[in-house]
């Protein structure tokens, strides 16, 4: 187990993901700070990641650096939820949305010295269909895109496999819905999509919510009634370039627990992974569930 500072390091790493001079870089950022033996594991993918974790806090860790992209965090933060341990990301993957929205930098040397002597915050998650989350799930659109793009284009796309999926997804039909927040319905109609976020950043670095933040025990929620490409079109340029919810196919709100039922079963994702399809969803927003070390 290395130790800097008087703190157990542990790396959980995705070792399909490359950032800078890669793994070996990190070994040596890691070790000119002090950290010469951290207690080192490599996952050949996110899911593999939290059994790896578990083994490393019985260990003793009580700071780990998580090497990868929104996926592995969110298999990190599921495991660390409610526990006094450390999570320090080293954005190596996709997309980054969480890293992001924290200003933790692409930079391996950067990452590292916010992990070893950077603040430690407790941030809220979201939680659904029993696992938690830290940027955004989505059931509809969004997830039939980001499913699309897992299925080997975004390893070879990066980003823009986002946007070639999303193009084959903006004909899809929409699905009946019944939201309800803090125990009332919301809304009931035909939607597109519905999204979850405790964070307000998605893909391209679009605003989805003007107003989320993870520190006020609340989840975002939108649902997006947008068919066809121009009306998508002109959803997602109102997220980009104002506010979300003054789209005419888009509703915003925020709540404690959210449930939603679909009249047919309809594709799940979270923090960009794809789950199974579902045709009810529980959510609610969890306060300061983990620690993360931010700048």
């Amino acid at each position: 187990m290395g130790t800097g500072a008087g703190v157990n390091v542990a790396v959980i790493a995705h070792a399909g993901k490359t950032l800078g001079g890669g793994l070996d870089e990190l070994r040596r950022v890691l070790a000119r700070a002090g950290v010469e033996a951290p207690d080192w594991r490599e996952v050949p993918k996110s899911r593999k990641a939290p059994k790896q974790l578990r083994g490393a806090v019985e260990a003793g860790a009580d700071l780990v650096f998580v090497w990868g992209g929104d996926g592995m965090v969110q298999r990190c933060v599921d495991t660390l939820a409610g526990s006094a341990v450390t999570l320090a990301v080293i954005p190596a993957g996709t997309a980054n949305l969480f890293a992001s929205s924290l200003d933790i930098p692409a930079d391996i040397a950067a990452a590292v010295r916010i992990g070893l002597t950077g603040t430690r915050r407790r941030f809220d998650l979201g939680k659904v269909a029993g696992e938690h989350f830290a940027v955004m799930a989505g059931a509809g659109f969004d997830a039939a895109m980001i499913d699309d793009a897992d299925r080997g284009m975004k390893s070879r796309a990066g980003k823009l496999a986002y946007f070639g999926t999303a193009v084959r997804h903006v004909g899809d039909d929409p699905v009946e819905a019944t939201v309800t927040l803090d125990g009332e319905e919301w809304f009931s109609g035909p939607a597109t999509c519905v999204l979850l976020g405790n964070i307000g950043t998605i893909a391209g670095g679009i605003e989805a919510f003007d107003d989320a933040s993870p520190f006020d025990g609340r989840l975002e929620v939108g649902v997006s009634t947008a068919q066809g490409a121009l009306q998508w079109a002109r959803t997602l340029g109102r997220m980009a370039f104002g506010r979300t919810e003054s789209s005419p196919f888009v509703r915003v709100a925020s709540a404690r627990k959210v449930k939603v039922r679909f009249a047919s079963p309809v594709l799940l994702e979270l923090d960009g992974g794809a789950r199974t399809p579902v045709r009810k969803l529980k959510a609610k927003a969890v306060r300061a569930a983990v620690t993360i070390a931010v700048p």
